[in-house]
């Protein structure tokens, strides 16, 4: 491990250990030489070969300065907010301020605060009782299998997306700012999973292969490769009418399903679990996960809208009705999983109390993007759902940690 004491320049002077003498003051440095002598004794090291030298300034006289001040668009005026767009923007994407979309800066500061990482939370507790014959029912056993397989998978998938499409097609600095931090969570939420999987002995092969195995986890991945893959063409391009509704697509299906519909009935039955205190490492794992896919929901939900208000050409009546039909086929898929996942009554939920739920969520998600709600008067029969997304601080019902959001060095225990 690096010690920084190893990077001491030889004159540092470090404080004595306690009942030690203290060290003799340094010897005064002599004047500076002149610049004439220094250049004369100047030669303690080996130099590179002369004719890698020659090579290198040859290279350097022949390169095309013009052809790199143009790409830099060397002499250009600075950017003016009104120059900055979402998408299909002039502005030079490398300068950051002067900021356009102050909500986009503000999430990016709020996800940096909000930074935590899987190895600081205890998971003694899970693993006695994934352990224990009797600790848990089959039907909870089954939940947890079934919640670790899907979003081991679904993380993946919305990194590969973000980075491999969503970002190149954004040309706002400050959006592609809070991207970055995206991603860095997202991988974060991945390292979880494995750490769950990991801590608790599973079987990686069945768990991490589990949307190739399990129809309905298979189901919703595949939708969301189909509704997300087209960006990944190597010669993509937003420009067009036709590109820019492909990516408002794929930003629908990437924030406003895959995050929006698809990881709510997993996150509810995991956290419901929690609120029992059984596996309240993997619940408060997943706590955490959640709090951070609501801002990258809210702030999904924030891009698609501005893009809609930039280029008010793209929300056809056609595409308005298309859309809608995404939001109802995620709806339904994550209705099946609920289904799968929980046969019979488990944890004070069943398939039929996780449906009405699931429609009030596509009814949210319809509405966030201006879209008619297609279940109306469906509640939500999880109210303390909306408790772990919204309040910044709550008493924490897995009674371990405060989970107020906060850097991860910061964190206090109870």
């Amino acid at each position: 491990m690096l010690n920084w004491d190893d990077f001491h320049d030889d004159d540092t002077v470090t404080a004595p250990a306690p009942g030690q003498a203290k060290p003799a003051a340094p010897t005064p440095q002599a004047a500076p030489k002149a610049d004439a002598e220094v250049k004369e004794n100047a030669g303690s090291y080996e130099i590179a070969d002369t004719d890698r030298i020659s090579r290198a300034e040859k290279a350097l006289d022949e390169l095309d300065i013009a052809a790199g001040l143009e790409e830099l668009e060397m002499g250009a005026g600075r950017v003016e907010v009104d120059d900055k767009r979402m998408i299909n923007a002039r502005a030079d994407v490398n300068q950051l301020v002067p900021f356009k979309y102050d909500w986009a800066w503000q999430k990016y500061l709020d996800g940096s605060a909000n930074h935590w990482m899987p190895q600081e939370i205890n998971m003694n507790a899970d693993i006695a009782l994934w352990k224990s014959a009797d600790g848990l029912t089959e039907d909870e056993r089954l939940i947890v299998m079934r919640s670790l397989g899907y979003f081991s998978t679904a993380d993946s998938l919305v990194a590969n997306n973000l980075v491999l499409a969503v970002y190149k097609q954004i040309t706002n600095p400050e959006c592609r700012q809070y991207l970055l931090r995206q991603a860095f969570e997202e991988a974060i939420h991945t390292h979880a999973y494995q750490y769950c999987v990991e801590s608790l002995s599973m079987d990686e092969g069945e768990v991490f292969n589990m949307y190739r195995e399990v129809d309905s986890v298979a189901r919703k991945s595949a939708w969301s490769l189909k509704h997300t893959q087209a960006l990944g063409r190597p010669n993509f391009q937003t420009g067009t009418p036709e590109t820019d509704q492909e990516f408002l697509r794929n930003l629908i299906g990437f924030y406003v399903v895959t995050e929006g519909i698809f990881f709510y009935c997993g996150f509810s039955q995991i956290l419901s679990m929690g609120r029992r205190n059984k596996m309240t490492g993997v619940a408060e794992q997943f706590q955490y996960i959640l709090r951070d896919e609501s801002m990258h929901l809210n702030f999904g939900i924030d891009m698609i809208n501005q893009i809609k208000i930039e280029n008010p050409h793209l929300w056809t009546p056609q595409f308005q009705d298309e859309v809608t039909q995404m939001i109802l086929e995620g709806t339904q898929l994550e209705i099946e999983y609920a289904r799968d996942t929980m046969p019979r009554g488990v944890l004070g939920m069943n398939a039929a109390i996780m449906e009405e739920y699931l429609h009030f969520i596509c009814n949210r998600r319809l509405a966030q993007i201006g879209l008619k709600e297609q279940f109306p008067g469906a509640s939500n029969p999880f109210p303390w759902m909306s408790e772990i997304i919204d309040l910044r601080k709550e008493k924490n019902f897995f009674e371990t940690r405060v989970t107020e959001y906060q850097v991860g060095g910061a964190l206090s225990w109870d």
